[in-house]
């Protein structure tokens, strides 16, 4: 199991690279392999300012349908385009080419409240 220590993470899988008021995020290693293969990615709510935990997008396996959870408040500035035709990215590299968004945050100080990747493990039991 992958969990790379320089990343945060949440209670819902997900992962969150901060670079200054921009945080890429993604679903982790666990929970792509506990979704099985991923046939759709979809955001709709590029250029929207959503509060942390609000749904911002759902992803799609074989045998079920998850929703994404916003792990920080801000605004969707960019989505991973080449997810559209090329979904299993986030099966074959999570952390990176299967990147899903990227918001500018609005409460930087909600990052104090994301997992470390020894509390991401202790959560899964890794």
């Amino acid at each position: 199991m992958n969990i790379p220590s320089e990343l945060k993470y949440t209670k819902d899988h997900e992962w969150v690279k901060i670079d200054g008021d921009i945080a890429t995020v993604g679903i982790t290693d666990f929970a792509q392999s506990e979704l099985g293969d991923i046939v759709y990615v979809e955001v709709e709510t590029l250029d929207e300012t959503l509060d942390k935990e609000e749904v911002f997008g759902t992803v799609e396996a074989v045998k079920t349908v998850s929703d994404l959870f916003l792990p920080l408040s801000g605004e969707i500035v960019e989505f991973n385009e080449a997810l559209e035709d090329e979904p299993e990215k986030v099966n074959s590299d999570p952390y990176g080419d299967g990147w899903m968004v990227k918001i500018r945050l609005s409460e930087p100080s909600e990052v104090e409240g994301l997992m470390s990747a020894d509390d991401y493990k202790a959560l899964i039991g890794a």
